[in-house]
C-alpha cells in the first residue's frame, strides 16, 4: 500500500491544510496524471474566484542589464538582439495602459530592466504612474528590481500598489544561473515592500534545467515570499544567452508543474506569463482548468505574447469571467 494518496493529498488541502515537501514530491514523481489533474482542478475551484485576473505590462527600461542571469536576453554580459532603452515616456506609458484598458485588463506594470530602478529613472517611473491613475484609471503595479525601503515608499506614493519580484527558482539551483544576487537579496526586497503596503507578486521560470524536485522545492521556497500572485514562465531560450539550447519540457511535465503549485498554493492567484505559447491551445486550455486563474496578456518584455481575444475565448472556454 502506497503511503499517500492524491485523494488524502486533496482532501488535506481543501481542508484548510497544507502538504509538506515529501508530499509535494510523491505527487510529482508517482501521482497518476488524471487524478492529479482532476484534484487539482477541484481544489482551484474550491479556493478561486469565477474571475480570471488578467494584467498587461509594458517595457519601460530595456537591455544593458549588469546581471548575469543566464535565462535574460537583458542582461549585458550576453549577446542578443534585445532592444535598448531608456525609461519610457510618459505618452508612451499612457498609450500602453490605454490599449490594456480597451481589452478589459484591470492590471497594468511598468517592468524595468537593471538591478535596480534609481534616481532620476525611479522618478520617472514614479510620473508615469500618476499619469496611468490619471487617464486611465487602472490598478498599478511595477518590477523594478531590488529596491530598497525608502524607494519603495516613492514607489507607493506613485500609486502603484503590487510590487513584483520573482525569486526564478529554487533556492538549491539558483546559484548555477546567476552569480551578481541571491535570492535573499530578493526576498529582502520583498519584505520591505510588504512592510510599505504592497501585494506581492513573485514566482518564476519552469525548464532552466531544474529538476523535478527542484520545481516542488521552488514551489516552496516561494512560501517565503507569501505572494499574492506567481507568475508561471516557461522558458523561452533565447539565442545568445547560456541557455539557448536547453531542451523544452513536455506539456505533461508543465502541467504537472502547474497542479503540484496549486496543491503548495491553493489560495494564490497562479499567472501564466512568458513561453506559455510553446504550449497548445488544448494544454493551455488544461492549464487554466487546473490551476491558472491569471495571466500576462499581450507581448512579453523579449519575446512575443498572445493576443487578447484568443485569450478571452479560452478563459471563457476553461469557465472563468473576464
Amino acid at each position: 500500500m502506497e503511503k499517500y494518496s492524491v485523494d488524502s493529498l486533496k482532501k488535506k488541502v481543501i481542508g484548510g491544510g497544507e502538504i509538506d515537501e515529501t508530499e509535494a514530491l510523491w505527487l510529482m514523481e508517482n501521482a497518476d496524471r488524471d487524478e492529479l489533474y482532476a484534484a487539482a482542478e477541484e481544489i482551484t475551484r474550491h479556493f478561486g474566484k469565477p474571475e480570471f485576473n488578467p494584467c498587461s505590462i509594458v517595457n519601460a527600461r530595456a537591455g544593458q542589464c549588469s546581471e548575469n542571469c543566464k535565462w535574460c536576453a537583458q542582461s549585458g554580459h550576453y549577446h542578443t538582439d534585445s532592444d535598448v532603452h531608456g525609461i519610457i515616456s510618459e505618452a508612451t506609458c499612457i498609450e500602453h495602459a490605454e490599449a490594456a484598458k480597451r481589452n478589459s485588463i484591470k492590471r497594468f506594470s511598468q517592468v524595468a530592466s537593471g538591478r535596480a530602478v534609481k534616481g532620476a529613472a525611479l522618478r520617472k517611473i514614479c510620473d508615469n504612474n500618476r499619469a496611468i491613475a490619471r487617464e486611465t484609471g487602472l490598478f498599478v503595479c511595477a518590477s523594478l528590481g531590488l529596491l530598497n525601503k525608502e524607494e519603495l515608499e516613492e514607489l507607493w506614493a506613485s500609486g502603484a500598489r503590487r510590487y513584483h519580484c520573482n525569486l526564478e527558482t529554487a533556492r538549491s539551483y539558483f546559484p548555477e544561473l546567476c552569480s551578481t544576487h541571491t535570492i535573499d537579496d530578493k526576498l529582502q526586497t520583498i519584505r520591505y515592500a510588504r512592510e510599505v503596503g504592497f501585494e506581492i507578486c513573485s514566482g518564476g521560470i519552469i525548464g532552466m534545467g531544474e529538476t523535478p524536485a527542484q520545481r516542488v522545492e521552488f514551489a516552496f521556497t516561494l512560501k517565503e515570499a507569501d505572494p499574492d500572485s506567481i507568475p508561471m514562465n516557461i522558458l523561452c531560450p533565447i539565442p545568445g544567452t547560456p541557455l539557448e539550447n536547453m531542451p523544452p519540457l513536455s506539456e505533461d511535465e508543465i502541467l504537472r508543474t502547474v497542479a503540484i503549485f496549486r496543491f503548495v498554493h491553493p489560495k494564490v492567484e497562479l499567472r501564466f506569463a512568458g513561453g506559455r505559447m510553446q504550449l497548445s491551445r488544448e494544454a493551455q486550455l488544461k492549464a487554466m482548468q487546473i490551476g491558472i486563474n491569471g495571466a500576462i496578456v499581450g507581448d512579453l518584455l523579449t519575446t512575443i505574447g498572445s493576443k487578447a481575444d484568443e485569450d478571452r475565448r479560452l478563459i471563457e472556454e476553461a469557465g472563468y469571467n473576464l
